[in-house]
């Protein structure tokens, strides 16, 4: 019985670092989405400011493709 709870207080440990593991990683991962939507914002900005200097009548840097 000993051994048994043994056991599962390993296998406890080991999903606890693992959770522990994919924490981080998430919180990482929102961070670099967090920048490169900004990167695309400004991205897209920049585009839709050349497009207006360009004499462009409508700003369309997030329309949609016609096949769509």
């Amino acid at each position: 019985m000993e051994n048994r709870i043994n056991q599962l207080e390993e296998r406890v440990a080991h999903l606890l670092k693992s959770v522990d593991d994919m924490s981080d990683i998430v919180a990482r991962q929102d961070t670099e989405i967090a920048i490169l939507t900004r990167r695309v914002q400004l991205l897209m900005e920049r585009e839709a400011a050349r497009e207006y200097a360009d004499g462009a009548a409508e700003i369309v840097g997030d329309e949609r493709p016609p096949h769509y």
